[in-house]
C-alpha cells in the first residue's frame, strides 16, 4: 500500500507546542485538534478536507484490517483485533499511519476503535492531537493506576478511544516487557473482542521490546520509509516480528508506486495471501 507524500509524516513534524488550556472537558473527553489534524494530512471528516487520496488509501488498508479481525480469517490467528504498527527504524511515519487508521476506522458505521500509544520512548500521539499529556498506560505499568478503564480516555471523535502513553519513566522499557503489560494486552484483547486495537509501538530494530509485543498481537502493519530503509533492515525488522502474524507493509512518504522493491504490500499469513 503507497500512501502519497502530500501527508505529512507526523514522525516528522516540529513539535507541537502544548495546548494553554487543558482540552479535557468536564466529563472527561480529550478533544482532538481537528483543524490542526487536517492540515497535517489526518482523516478528519472536515467538510473542506483536501486529503481525498489519503482517504482512499486507508480505506484500503481498513478493510484488509477489519476483514482479517472480524469476518472468518479471524480464526487464523490468536487476537485478530490487536494490530500494532511499527517501522524498522525511528520517523518513518509510523504514528502517522497509526492515527489515520484509528480515524479511518472510527468512520464506520459499527466499528469502534482504542488507540494505544506504546511508544514509551517516543510518545507523540497526543501531541499530535492537540492534547497535553495525560495519565496512562506507564501509570497504569507502576500501580498508580488500578483499573485500565481510568487510562483509557474518549474522544470527540465519536467511536474512538485513546489510551495515553503517560509519563516518561526510567524503567519504561522494562515495564513494556513486563507481566503486567501482557495481562493488559490479554485483557484488551478479550474484553473487547469486538473493538479494534491499535498499538503505536517503537521501532523494531535495536529495541527487542517491540519483537516481543507482536507475540500478543494478530496484525501488524510495518511502515517503510520510501528512499530512506533497505529492504535488507524491512526483512531483518519483519523476520523479528512474530510469524503467525497477518503482516503489511505501507510505503509512506512515496511520489510512486515501488511495490516491487519491498515485496508485497499485502496482509497474509505466512504465505497465504489476503488482500
Amino acid at each position: 500500500m503507497l500512501v502519497d507524500n502530500a501527508a505529512v509524516a507526523v514522525d516528522d513534524v516540529e513539535p507541537i507546542s502544548a495546548p494553554t488550556e487543558d482540552p479535557v472537558l468536564d466529563n472527561n473527553v480529550l478533544q482532538l485538534d481537528l483543524e490542526m489534524l487536517d492540515n497535517l494530512g489526518f482523516l478528519t471528516a472536515q467538510d473542506n478536507s483536501q486529503n481525498h487520496c489519503i482517504q482512499e488509501e486507508f480505506r484500503e488498508i481498513k478493510r484488509s484490517l477489519l476483514g482479517n479481525a472480524l469476518t472468518s480469517k479471524a480464526n487464523a490467528v490468536k487476537h485478530p483485533n490487536l494490530v500494532m504498527v511499527s517501522s524498522a527504524l525511528a520517523d518513518e511515519g509510523k504514528t502517522f499511519i497509526a492515527i489515520n487508521l484509528a480515524l479511518s476506522i472510527a468512520a464506520e458505521q459499527d466499528k469502534t476503535v482504542l488507540l494505544v500509544d506504546a511508544d514509551v520512548y517516543k510518545p507523540s500521539v497526543l501531541r499530535h492531537c492537540g492534547i497535553k499529556p495525560r495519565k496512562g498506560l506507564i501509570e497504569y505499568l507502576l500501580g498508580n493506576i488500578e483499573e485500565p478503564g481510568d487510562i483509557i480516555y474518549s474522544t470527540n471523535v465519536d467511536k474512538l478511544t485513546i489510551m495515553p502513553t503517560g509519563t516518561p519513566h526510567y524503567l519504561a522499557n522494562e515495564l513494556l516487557a513486563s507481566a503486567k503489560m501482557t495481562a493488559l494486552i490479554e485483557e484488551l484483547a478479550s474484553r473487547y473482542s469486538d473493538r479494534i486495537v491499535i498499538f503505536d509501538c517503537p521501532p523494531i530494530l535495536g529495541l527487542t521490546e517491540t519483537a516481543a509485543l507482536s507475540q500478543l498481537m494478530g496484525q501488524a502493519i510495518i511502515a517503510v520509509e520510501e528512499n530512506k530503509t533497505s529492504i535488507q533492515k524491512v526483512n531483518r525488522a519483519c523476520a523479528m516480528l512474530n510469524e503467525d502474524l497477518a503482516k503489511g507493509l505501507v510505503l509512506n512518504k512515496a511520489l510512486q508506486s515501488h511495490k516491487e522493491l519491498y515485496g508485497t504490500n499485502s496482509y497474509g499469513y505466512d504465505n497465504k495471501t489476503i488482500l
